[in-house]
């Protein structure tokens, strides 16, 4: 049955290409369908083994081919496939054209290196003969056998062998990416701490991420999630891609902050895997999880689960200079918070290879976790440097939430190589809800006598939803060798609900009097429609990619009234964003084989989002009120970027580049002194309070050079450096107060190294400093996330008249011991440690009525200790299956549009 199918398979292709050619027929004709049918459906496989004739893992099969070099008019070779063996020894190279002659090339680490011919022995049929396809489906897979492997004659003394390990940055035409599915220091944790790893990135000890000093769209698996990177467990990250300036066939939306995009793990290899993980940190906090990987036939399933305990302690301290008259006012607040709670994250998955063309993916995702926090304050105020009042303030609170996501995909292969039409669907839902009890204590002067009577008490509770749905598809036809259309569709629908109730009163009011204007029932509906095109071709040694994208959007709010509400009645608006052309464009030079230049541009959007905009007072904090402006206008960036890459060996990559970012009506927050438009509370309309509101910035840009170097020192020392010099601006006329100018030369810089000292045992240092820097302003956010990426912390601050202070000594740090067990099975124990010299985030803020200093230390020093299990077996009789050109058309990855 499997030659049956095999032989259906082969005819199908030769007369389908027969068909689309005039008089083709069933023969062969020069220059006919079957010279151009596609023919990829070859398959190689064997095993490589040493002189005891036991498998060797880790060594490098690759498979080279002759290709026509159209910019030096000659024969190179080129390689086609490349695998490296598992620990029995089996190698698998598929995809492969079954015309022509091809080279296997051998190679590993106290091994002789193996050169030798294969071929299919598959010929072109002669002009006017009918092909056998009988033949030609029995040759598509060819067994190699047992291919033995000859130590090095050299005296190896104490090195030891051990297994190739994909290089940890690759260079894309339009992306880096770099894999982290090896990473010590961030073992056990969360995609947050992976972040700390990947250069160019910075993350600040709340979890907040940045990019060239602004805030990324987070994709996971190319789509927009409504995770946050505090509940993605790092285990089952494979690598992290960085597109800092994404072309057109990427959400304009972000005002060009760039995209991570997370690839979660997923095994296709024939058999089945998995992982089981444990650890504990040194607060007694535990984690644990395991993934599994099953493909056989038709199917392949992943499945993953993750539990993840987490105690998070932060200390703040924040001093804060009112400018009132005829003196200044002090207030000094002090607070250690406790943040003690749990994540579960579950994952599943099923591609189905319905066909030799047809490919259908259901995946999964479910996160839910609870936390307990427990922030006890104390605040001194301080009038003409005399303390007026000192205040104990204890907040005891709970919040939970649940995110579910799907996504349902499909892949169509033309006959064409390369041709393929995708379509998916995803839908992302998460709910939450909080509860929040806070004491406040207010005496004269510290140790002194209450002055009031009663506590002050207040209660928080609050509730909601944040629905994510976007539908999609994409095209992508390879015209020729040299030229290549891409096209694509895309509708994004966002609704979103938040309920907050507030009370407040003395210990003498049971219960609790409602305060309706520090409460609210907001919702919307945000709906972005988007379509692009791009074209690619290629002369000679310059390649260019021209793309333009347009997207149009609307905003649908509801402000709904509350009992008790004064003056106040139900208030709906529609704000409508009409249809904008974002262009992009690529130009890349490539000196050689090693070497490129490229120039890219690309124009980018950032609309205000619904509270932003809402022209309501918003006191649910009390101490913190705000207010949107209506008269917001979407901001725009102009990005360009200037990069050489240099491969100058298999394992070493040095990109230079240099970048600049311009952009109009930046949206920012500034801080401004109002009168206490709290009238329902009983104040006096001479009473004054600070509200924080937005407004848009005249202009602002930013500039720089950034340099990556991945380098292998020595065979047992691997270094990857990052360094980002860049000059920022931005000018804001703030309302009623002076214009801001704020210019600064900053600069960025990380190390990853990585130490290995044989038998299995590995160290990895992470460093991370930087300088002073313009607060980030504005940015793509989480790219629908329903809350701050920092989930144990707060967000990051935008204003426009704040800074970040220097933090120069952020080091992290994992050792790890591998082992390998009988059956291929693997082990490893990690013991890792974060912030090694406790390192904080230091900010300062200035305006015309305060200026603010604050620093905040989270977790630092906290050691974890985890163990991990691999277990598998790939089965290789499923190799050869005459079904192969099914297996090759692989799952839905294609990246978001």
């Amino acid at each position: 049955m499997q030659r049956i199918y095999s032989l259906f398979i082969v005819s199908f292709i030769f007369f389908s290409a027969a068909a689309q050619y005039p008089g083709g027929g069933g023969t062969y004709s020069k220059g006919g369908a079957a010279s151009r049918a596609n023919l990829n459906i070859g398959h190689f496989y064997g095993k490589i083994v040493d002189d005891k004739k036991k498998g060797v893992a880790g060594v490098t099969v690759q498979l080279l081919g002759s290709k026509y070099d159209t910019a030096t008019k000659q024969i190179k070779q080129k390689v086609v496939k490349t695998d490296i063996t598992e620990n029995n020894g089996d190698f698998d190279l598929d995809g492969i054209s079954l015309i022509g002659s091809y080279k296997l090339k051998i190679t590993s680490v106290g091994y002789k290196k193996i050169e030798m011919p294969v071929t299919f022995g598959i010929q072109r049929p002669a002009p006017g003969t009918t092909p056998d396809y009988q033949k030609i489906a029995a040759m598509a897979d060819k067994d190699l056998g047992n291919i033995k492997i000859e130590t090095e004659a050299a005296d190896l003394g104490n090195v030891t062998v051990t297994s190739v390990a994909k290089p940890v940055m690759e260079v894309g035409l339009d992306r880096k990416v770099f894999n982290v599915d090896k990473n010590l220091s961030s073992t056990g944790q969360t995609a947050t701490e992976i972040m700390k790893s990947i250069p160019s990135v910075s993350v600040d000890i709340d979890g907040n991420v940045t990019m060239r000093n602004a805030t990324p769209t987070i994709f996971v698996d190319g789509r927009p999630t409504t995770l946050t990177l505090d509940e993605i467990p790092s285990d089952i990250i494979d690598k992290v891609e960085i597109i800092t300036n994404p072309s057109a066939k990427f959400d304009a939306s972000g005002g060009g902050a760039g995209i991570l995009n997370i690839i979660l793990k997923k095994n296709k290899k024939n058999g089945y895997n998995g992982n089981i993980r444990a650890g504990i940190d040194q607060r007694g906090k535990v984690n644990g999880g395991g993934d599994i990987n099953y493909r056989q036939n038709k199917i392949n399933f992943t499945g993953s689960v993750n539990y993840n305990q987490r105690k998070s302690i932060a200390n703040t301290s924040n001093n804060s200079v009112y400018y009132t008259s005829p003196n200044s006012t002090n207030v000094d607040y002090t607070t250690t918070s406790t943040n003690d709670g749990h994540i579960g994250f579950y994952r599943a998955g099923i591609d189905y290879f319905a066909d030799i063309r047809n490919t259908f993916s259901l995946a999964g995702n479910f996160a839910q976790g609870q936390f307990n926090n427990r922030t006890p304050s104390d605040i001194d105020t301080s009038y003409a440097q005399s303390l007026s009042s000192y205040t104990f303030r204890n907040s005891i609170g709970q919040g939970k939430f649940q995110n579910v996501g799907g996504q349902l995909s499909y892949k169509h292969n033309f006959t064409k190589d390369g041709e393929n039409i995708t379509a998916d669907a995803n839908y992302n839902a998460i709910t939450n809800s909080n509860y929040t009890d806070i004491k406040s204590i207010t005496y004269n002067q510290f140790g002194g006598t209450p002055k009031y009577p009663s506590p002050y008490l207040q209660q928080s509770n609050g509730s909601g939803y944040n629905h994510y749905f976007t539908i999609q598809s994409d095209y992508e036809n390879p015209i020729t060798d040299d030229k290549k259309i891409e096209a694509g569709v895309r509708a994004a629908i966002r609704n979103f609900k938040t309920e907050n109730y507030q009370y407040a009163g003395d210990s003498t009011q049971n219960p609790l009097p409602f305060s309706p204007s520090a409460s609210s029932l907001y919702k919307y509906t945000d709906e972005v429609f988007a379509a692009y095109g791009t074209y690619s071709f290629r002369i000679k040694k310059l390649s260019l990619q021209l793309g333009l994208r347009a997207e149009s959007s609307n905003y649908f709010g509801n402000l709904d009234s509350l009992p008790g509400q004064v003056g106040f009645k139900d208030t709906s608006f529609k704000v409508t964003y009409p249809i904008s052309l974002f262009p992009s464009v690529y130009l890349t030079y490539k000196v050689d084989d090693n070497q490129s230049f490229q120039l890219n541009y690309s124009r980018k959007i950032n609309r205000p989002n619904f509270f932003q905009i809402l022209p309501v007072y918003n006191f649910s904090d009390p101490q913190n009120p705000s207010v949107g402006n209506p008269n917001l206008k979407p901001e725009f960036a102009n990005n360009l970027e200037w990069s050489y890459n240099n491969s100058y060996n298999r394992t070493d990559n040095f990109l230079a580049t240099a970048y600049l970012k311009y952009s109009t009506n930046l949206i920012t927050s500034y801080i401004y002194k109002d009168v206490n438009k709290d009238l329902q509370a009983g104040a006096s309309t001479s009473d004054s309070l600070y509200y924080t509101s937005y407004t848009n910035a005249n202009y602002s840009y930013s500039y720089g050079l950034e340099l990556t170097e991945k380098m292998t020192v020595v065979k047992w020392w691997d270094v990857l450096l990052n360094f980002n010099l860049f000059d920022s601006k931005l000018s804001t006329d703030i309302p009623n107060q002076t214009t801001v100018n704020n210019s600064l030369l900053s600069w960025f810089s990380k190390v990853n190294t990585t130490f290995k000292f044989g038998k299995g045992l590995s160290l990895q240092l992470s460093w991370e400093s930087r300088s002073k820097l313009i607060t980030p302003q504005s940015g793509g956010g989480n790219g629908g996330g329903g809350r701050s990426s920092g989930m144990f912390g707060g967000g990051p601050q935008t204003l426009a008249q704040g800074y970040t202070l220097p933090r120069y000594w952020d080091v992290d740090a994992g050792i790890r011991k591998d082992w390998t067990l009988k059956g291929g099975k693997g082990a490893s124990l990690t013991l890792s440690v974060n912030d090694i010299f406790r390192t904080g985030n230091k900010t300062q803020a200035y305006s015309t009525y305060f200026s603010q200093y604050a620093e905040r230390y989270r977790d630092p020093q906290l050691f974890r200790l985890n163990f991990s299990y691999r277990f598998g077996k790939v089965d290789v009789s499923l190799f050869k299956r005459k079904n192969t050109k099914a297996d090759q058309s692989g799952a839905l990855e294609g990246m978001g549009n």
